[in-house]
């Protein structure tokens, strides 16, 4: 009897649970969490004229709030943080940086202060320039970050790419504070949006920046394979015959289409693309082809979640979303920083 259960446990394998599955979950979590999102805030909307306003809109202020105000609103925040986590996701599995992340990195920086000097200089105001500026300020803070880390020693390992990206998004920040102490006008238009936030934004500028986005994700999702390989090193993705090169280009594209997007639209949030990449990783560990949907899916949850909080917190007032990322994000880069970052 014994040997026999000896044999039976040895052949047994404990059951997993399939990574599609983990995220036909996450889909309904979220689900449940823009149901929420579109419920709560400083009017509470039952969930009966909310089903109304999509069947049969009469125009009501209720039905106009759902409509015009909370619905395009969610939408965003699902999707700007799908962005961020994802471009977090590809900057950890690209450099191997446990704290690669496009605010960390300076990207979120440079692409908020191209929106500032584009308004400073040009009085811009529409959502198609800062779009188009803010990507022009990513890609070059990506290049900036990149070049000065790989001339420490050892080339651009994560130590040195943390390093150069935290020294770039100090000189930034200060250039960025300088145009707004100089120009009170400028501070006026845009410091609400410097803080991260979501309120304000309508259908139409949600619109707008929706394709860029959707071509970051579609890329990101495809490189997949690609990222897991290069995660492992350059020298063994070479030796697999992967064209490095190019990855990193095309990597690089989908960054800075997802990064410059979501601070075009929502400005400067931090720390989703820090904390979802590494949580998926508890469940999903090596294989970016199933961490960056969850990273997608995951970072949309935590930023609804953020948006609902900041509402509904101090209500009828709000506050920025990029103060409620922050205070989860803050205390898991301190934990990172102590335990992941070697040379």
């Amino acid at each position: 009897m014994t040997k026999a259960t000896t044999a039976l446990s040895r052949g047994w394998k404990e059951p997993k649970l399939s990574p599609l599955l983990g995220l036909v979950l996450g889909l309904m979590i979220l689900t449940i969490c823009l149901i929420y999102s579109v419920t709560l805030g400083a009017l509470e909307v039952p969930l009966g004229k909310i089903l109304a306003s999509f069947v049969a809109f009469d125009g009501s202020y209720e039905h106009l709030v759902i409509q015009t105000v909370r619905l395009p609103r969610s939408l965003i925040a699902i999707f700007v943080g799908a962005a961020l986590a994802v471009s977090g996701g590809l900057m950890q599995g690209l450099t191997r940086n446990p704290l690669a992340e496009p605010g960390i990195l300076g990207i979120g920086s440079g692409a908020a202060l191209a929106v500032v000097v584009a308004t400073f200089l040009f009085g811009a105001s529409s959502l198609g320039i800062y779009t188009l500026v803010a990507f022009l300020g990513a890609a070059v803070s990506a290049v900036l970050v990149y070049v000065l880390g790989s001339l420490g020693s050892g080339g651009a390992t994560p130590l040195n790419l943390t390093v150069a990206g935290a020294a770039l998004t100090a000189l930034i920040s200060s250039l960025t504070t300088a145009i707004l102490i100089i120009s009170q006008r400028t501070l006026e238009e845009i410091r609400f949006w410097l803080a991260g936030s979501l309120a304000g934004r309508d259908v139409n500028l949600f619109l707008q920046v929706l394709p860029f986005i959707t071509i970051g994700l579609i890329v990101a999702f495809a490189l997949g394979r690609q990222i897991t390989t290069m995660s492992l090193g350059e020298d063994v993705a070479k030796g697999l015959g992967q064209q490095t090169a190019w990855i990193k280009i095309v990597t690089a594209i989908s960054v800075v289409l997802l990064a410059g997007s979501s601070v075009a639209i929502a400005g400067p949030i931090g720390f989703i693309g820090l904390v979802v990449p590494h949580s998926v990783k508890f469940f999903i560990k090596t294989d970016y082809g199933w961490i960056l949907p969850y990273s997608a899916v995951f970072g949309a949850i935590l930023l609804l979640v953020a948006d609902i909080t900041a509402r509904v917190l101090l209500k009828p007032q709000e506050l920025p979303v990029g103060v409620m990322t922050a205070l989860v994000g803050a205390p898991f880069f301190v934990y990172l920083a102590k335990s992941k970052v070697k040379k």
